[in-house]
């Protein structure tokens, strides 16, 4: 399937708006227009919404990689829903997908699969992992095959239907926040509307987007895997831990991205710490064992002398 004209141009609209809000930021920027409130709101709105992709999205609701109330699961869902990636249900379906043909056709986002050789196949190829991929797959994935359990528990069809007003509250909430915190001025409100808004969505969408791109490129490998996912160090951070993708590779179902002590994994962190304050239990965890087993894999045997 492809997405239809609506379709694409919604997700023009979702990619274009959040770029001209950066554009008038830097503007603003340029004339001192940025205010610690500003800062204070967008820091807010980006880690409650990168968290929702990360630990929600991805983590819960795709891996399952551990268990929680239902209250706590709708509301990482609906954080997630703000950072406008899409409704939940498609999120899930369209990343179930990309494990199932990691790097190869049927893959919604690969930079590897029928972009072409060469260096002009190369750029296709991210640009499609990257963006490109909003305007021909993205939602596509069937829901019935790859999201049968969403599509089972009514609080997430609700959350999956109400995607377009929990999209314009992510814009919303930050305005208000900014109206009320300063006072009731008209000029905070919307100044808080471009950075914990506009400029905000722009940051998390690109963060996420180059997991598909650069996570899937550049980088390192520590496993023998089939697909080309790599490990990103520099974008670890600022992904809250998603950046370790050729460990989450190896381990799809693990609740914890890095896999040594200097993989900084603050998604990964925040599950431990609700697992001890009982928001959170069945927790997947990789092994010592698990991880030696998966690296003697990537080991060629060694020849014994023969006698």
């Amino acid at each position: 399937m492809r997405v239809t004209r609506l379709e694409r141009n919604v997700n023009i609209a979702a990619v274009v708006l959040p770029f001209l809000g950066v554009v008038v930021g830097g503007v603003l920027l340029w004339n001192n227009f940025l205010s610690p409130l500003d800062l204070a709101i967008m820091a807010v709105m980006y880690m409650g919404t990168a968290i929702g992709i990360t630990v929600g999205f991805h983590r819960l609701l795709t891996h399952r990689a551990f268990e929680t109330h239902a209250p706590v699961r709708y509301t990482l869902a609906v954080l997630g829903s703000m950072a406008v990636q899409g409704p939940a249900i498609d999120w899930v379906a369209d990343h179930r997908k990309h494990h199932t043909f990691t790097d190869e056709e049927g893959d919604p986002h690969s930079p590897h699969a029928g972009a072409g050789a060469g260096l002009g196949g190369t750029l296709r190829g991210l640009w499609h992992a990257h963006t490109g991929w909003l305007f021909s797959t993205h939602g596509q994935a069937s829901s019935k095959r790859f999201a049968p359990d969403l599509l089972a528990d009514p609080g997430m069809r609700r959350i999956n239907k109400a995607f377009p007003l929990i999209a314009l509250a992510s814009l919303g909430i930050p305005f208000l926040l900014g109206l009320g915190l300063s006072g009731g001025s008209l000029v905070a409100g919307l100044s808080a509307l471009l950075w914990g808004g506009l400029v905000r969505i722009f940051l998390v969408h690109h963060i996420t987007w180059s997991i598909n791109s650069i996570c899937h490129f550049f980088g390192s490998r520590r496993f023998d895997l089939d697909d080309k996912s790599t490990n990103v160090f520099w974008l670890a951070l600022p992904s809250l831990g998603e950046a370790w993708h050729h460990n989450h590779h190896a381990f799809p179902r693990s609740a914890f991205h890095g896999l040594r002590w200097w993989e900084l994994d603050p998604s990964g962190w925040l599950i431990l710490g609700m697992a001890r304050v009982r928001l959170a239990w069945d927790v997947v965890r990789v092994t010592p064992e698990r991880e030696r087993e998966r690296l003697a894999q990537a080991r060629p045997a060694v020849e014994t002398p023969a006698a």
